[in-house]
């Protein structure tokens, strides 16, 4: 081989070496920002739209992780953790700590699940009546429906009986509210009525704007506080003792001094237990994930003023997530280190 050949192989040589060298440390570059990278994972959320923002806040950063991030289940809670028992769903940031116990349990709880972090502290379950009606009758509790004179003042359609804006079936807190309703002896006096919640509060909400006595259940955060305004517009009622269906008495049922009857809760983000091991980028990501229940009702009265649709959903998580960048960057800042370990 002439000097001027040999001159250009080795040119050649070095470069590709060079060349290659970056190539593999881009490579590596990149697997360091993803290291969820090749692998998928399917997200389960109930199908209340007004609870899928924290869901679209938790699936950009799995996917800014590099994880391929599989379409949502939307099913109801009792099917949600047994999809996430059996494998069928990998992770949900919708356990409500106490309100989802028996669900949890029953579809087999620690053995195939695992709760891995708090997504949302404080949240708020009870009855509320408007504020007027309140004052001008001095209705304290619950009990004072018992009184046929007052549980007049809820009847909407004539029938005598005060008219509850009660739960979703399948949400859980329908148990609770058809519990008390016979725990505080208001079923001859007062009538639970189940439906389409969202439905039905917009008729409530129409009601008060006529001037209405109202009784509704309700819970925080959801866009409704943002329209019924605690201490403005209703009030909380409290229950008159603490009476649960598995016959415990915790003591988190108060509220600024008023017992609500539901235990003040924790949403927990809830993973399938095999994934979890499995997967420690996703866990730890999962597992620092939080949003105040004061952003979500935000958001949720968002949705109700109309901008309600999943491609606005996803807006308001990128615009939440951008106004909490610090902070979520230092989830997936901590969930790549755990690639390390």
């Amino acid at each position: 081989m002439n000097p001027a050949n040999l001159k250009k192989t080795v040119v050649a040589s070095l470069v590709a070496s060079v060349l290659g060298t970056a190539l593999t440390f881009g490579a590596f570059a990149a697997d360091a920002n993803k290291p969820g990278d090749g692998k998928s994972i399917t997200p389960i959320f109930p199908s209340i739209a007004e609870e899928r923002f924290r869901g679209e806040v938790a699936i950009a950063g799995l996917k800014d992780l590099g994880y391929d991030v599989k379409q949502p289940k939307e099913v109801d809670y009792p099917a949600m953790f047994l999809a996430l028992s059996y494998g069928d769903a990998d992770f949900t940031v919708h356990e409500w700590g106490a309100l989802h116990e028996g669900f949890y349990n029953k579809a087999g709880g620690n053995d195939v699940m695992v709760k891995v972090g708090e997504v949302m502290k404080g949240v708020l379950q009870g009855y509320m009546i408007d504020k007027k009606t309140a004052d001008a009758y001095n209705i304290k509790d619950l009990s004072d429906l018992k009184k046929p004179d007052i549980a007049k003042l809820f009847d909407s359609n004539g029938d005598g009986k005060a008219d509850l804006t009660g739960c979703n079936p399948g949400w859980g807190c329908e148990v609770m509210v058809e519990y008390h309703m016979k725990a505080y002896g208001l079923e001859p006096t007062v009538v639970n009525n189940r439906g389409s919640y969202f439905a039905l509060m917009a008729d409530t909400i129409s009601r008060y704007e006529q001037g209405k006595p109202i009784l509704f259940f309700t819970w925080v955060p959801q866009w409704i506080a943002g329209v019924l305004v605690e201490g403005r517009d209703v009030v909380w009622l409290p229950v008159p003792f603490t009476s649960l269906p598995d016959g415990k008495e915790p003591k988190d049922t108060f509220y600024n001094g008023k017992n609500l009857g539901f235990p003040v809760d924790t949403v927990y983000a809830v993973m399938n237990k095999e994934y979890s091991e499995e997967n420690p980028v996703a866990t730890k990501f999962l597992s620092e994930v939080h949003i105040t229940t004061a952003d979500e009702s935000a958001q949720n009265l968002r949705m109700q003023k109309g901008e309600k649709s999943l491609a606005d959903i996803k807006r308001h998580a990128a615009e939440w997530i951008k106004a909490h960048q610090a902070e979520y960057d230092g989830w997936l800042a901590d969930a790549r280190a755990a690639a390390k370990k």
